[in-house]
């Protein structure tokens, strides 16, 4: 059994998003002394990532959702708003967004999740338990190394580089940077923004002439972003967005509240698999059939969004789908229809999407649809990139070329040194089914090349990607985007714990010899109890709520004919409150509802 004396750690890998969030949830259900490491490769990007954090988000970029749904807990559903709209210090805001009164369905400033993020990460320390406590350091973690019942993470990469044992880690790296042969040429050129979202980035995007040429490589959100910060600064030359696709953002209504619809499940008329072709013929039959009935038996909801109701409805019954196509197959449809995946479930905010789709009717944006092959030089110093499509090669000149993101799905090509180390050791293996991510198991543990997970590394956000659209049928962004990473810090923070703490024991835990449906009922009422010790912030009322939980443990542990163990009942009451936390079939504000938290 594992001693409650013995001092734990548990190492947070990046301090974005997902790694606060799983911060924030291991701070708030420790029970022992355990000691929380969060290390972030930047400090710049503490409490922040790259999507968040000041000095790449001018005031301008807000979220591509509704301020509603940017709350960190997915049982408080107005966490964010009501701290954006009473706690958050707006002395330094712009007069635009300081006397702004924030809604569920409208929209917020990106810049100022990184100070809700942080005050969320000091509240949760302050409130934990005795003995738990937050450590934050900054540094690359390039390597993490079993060493006996431990790990040892290894803070860079020079010879007196620093180490840090651990008896958990939790990576949270984010998105990885996709390398852009087409770009190679012009990487350092001054004309081209390889980072739009980092301070250079921005700060060369404000500083074109206002009359200048510019080309966007992308028609998606980040796209949006560059040129609505153009838009916005009274930008009056011409704008290219360039994408294979040609796929650009819906906008959502304005009163749009999230919804889960019971929709009929996709029906392929066989059990087999006739091709690839097949496969997306039915698909594309049975998604217009499912449209069609959510526009005429639910009016109610706007044509905008009928395609996010009918995706959000499929997501049960695609691991199921999905388990029919041969990997090779199943790759290449994710990447061929990457884009239009990424918009069936996901629109923006008429903020950021009218002023662009104005520019667009009055031809001040011009969309041009093909692969980009190359960007060259020009002799007076601007780039000209030349597109690609059915009639061969387009050239469009530019003073100014910006690339998105680009994130890279495949780990076997990412640059990150931790990753690279981990892969060359086994540790993780790159997703065999989707190419997307690494392979982890149901808990977020990750999983090596013979398929046995390791007790010790755990994943959340982006690195998932391809597990959730096997196992959960998540596709698009919202593999890996702020609602997965909520519901992996939860789940990996009490897993980690259900490990680390003496309170619990991994054993079967069978009730059917219970004398009557009272002692279920029991079980039910202690599942709740854990639930709400879970959910609540304050520590004070987490003890209130522990010993109410102790109680109600006690009393189905003497109502057993046979004896039972308190560490095994605690881990099988506390596994069945995290399904409940997590639960994906309500929306968050029926979750709430659904947990009786009111």
């Amino acid at each position: 059994m594992r001693s409650p004396d013995r001092f734990r750690r548990v190492v947070i890998v990046g301090a974005g998003l997902g790694g606060v969030a799983t911060a924030v949830r291991l701070l708030q259900f420790a029970r022992e002394p355990v000691e929380v490491v969060l290390v972030e490769q930047r400090p710049e990007h503490r409490n922040a990532g790259v999507a968040y954090h000041s000095a790449g988000n001018p005031w301008h970029h807000v979220f591509n959702i509704q301020a509603g749904r940017m709350a960190m807990f997915r049982e408080d559903v107005d966490d964010f708003v009501a701290w954006a709209n009473d706690e958050a210090d707006r002395a330094d805001w712009p007069a635009e967004w300081r006397d702004f009164t924030f809604t569920e369905p409208g929209p917020a400033p990106r810049r100022i999740y990184a100070d809700y993020l942080a005050e969320r990460l000091a509240a949760a320390a302050r409130e934990a338990t005795d003995g738990v406590r937050l450590v934050e350091v900054d540094g690359e973690v390039v390597d993490v190394k079993g060493e006996g019942d431990l790990v040892r993470v290894v803070i860079g990469d020079s010879p007196d580089a620093g180490t840090i044992l651990a008896d958990h880690v939790v990576i949270a790296t984010g998105l990885q940077e996709r390398d852009l042969p087409f770009a190679a040429d012009v990487a350092d050129h001054p004309a081209f923004v390889r980072h739009p979202y980092s301070q250079a980035g921005v700060e060369r995007i404000l500083g074109i002439h206002p009359e200048a040429a510019v080309a966007i490589v992308g028609t998606l959100l980040s796209a949006y972003d560059s040129a609505a910060l153009l838009l916005r600064r009274g930008h009056t030359g011409k704008i290219h967005m360039i994408s294979r696709s040609g796929i650009t953002l819906r906008t959502y209504p304005t009163d749009h509240q999230h919804q889960v619809l019971d929709l009929p499940s996709p029906k392929l008329h066989n059990d087999g698999y006739e091709g690839r072709d097949n496969i997306v013929r039915l698909l594309c039959e049975e998604w217009e059939r499912i449209c069609a009935i959510v526009e005429d038996e639910h009016p109610d909801v706007a044509k905008a969004v009928v395609t996010e109701r009918v995706s959000k409805s499929w997501e049960p019954h695609l691991p199921e789908v999905l388990a029919r196509i041969p990997s090779p197959d199943l790759r290449a449809l994710l990447d061929s229809h990457s884009s239009l995946l990424a918009t069936l479930r996901v629109s923006a905010v008429a903020y950021t999407t009218e002023i662009v789709h104005a520019a667009m009717a009055d031809g001040r944006i011009s969309l041009v649809t093909g692969k980009v092959d190359r960007i060259a030089t020009t002799a007076t110093g601007g780039l000209t990139v030349f597109v690609g499509d059915t009639r061969g090669d387009t050239g469009i000149d530019a003073d100014l070329v910006i690339a998105n993101f680009g994130r890279e799905p495949d780990y076997e090509r990412v640059r990150s040194t931790l990753w690279q180390n981990l892969l060359r050791a086994g540790t993780a293996v790159p997703h065999r089914r989707t190419g997307r991510g690494v392979e982890v198991d149901d808990l977020g543990t990750l999983v090596g090349p013979t398929g046995t997970a390791s007790a010790r590394v755990s994943v959340v956000g982006a690195p998932r990607e391809g597990d959730e659209i096997v196992r959960y049928g998540r596709m698009g962004a919202f593999a890996f985007n702020l609602a997965a990473i909520k519901n992996h810090s939860v789940g990996v923070a009490a897993a980690v714990l259900r490990r680390l703490e003496s309170c619990y024991e991994d054993r079967p835990v069978d009730l059917a010899g219970a004398p009557d449906s009272a002692v279920r009922q029991a079980f039910e009422r202690s599942v709740m109890l854990d639930v709400h010790r879970m959910s609540t912030r304050r520590r004070a009322n987490r003890e209130v709520l522990a010993a109410r939980l102790d109680e109600s443990l006690s009393a189905i542990r003497e109502a057993m004919p046979a004896p039972i163990a308190d560490q095994a009942l605690r881990h099988a009451v506390n596994t069945a409150a995290v399904i409940k936390l997590n639960d994906l079939s309500v929306t968050p504000r029926e979750l709430r509802s659904v947990l009786e938290l009111d």
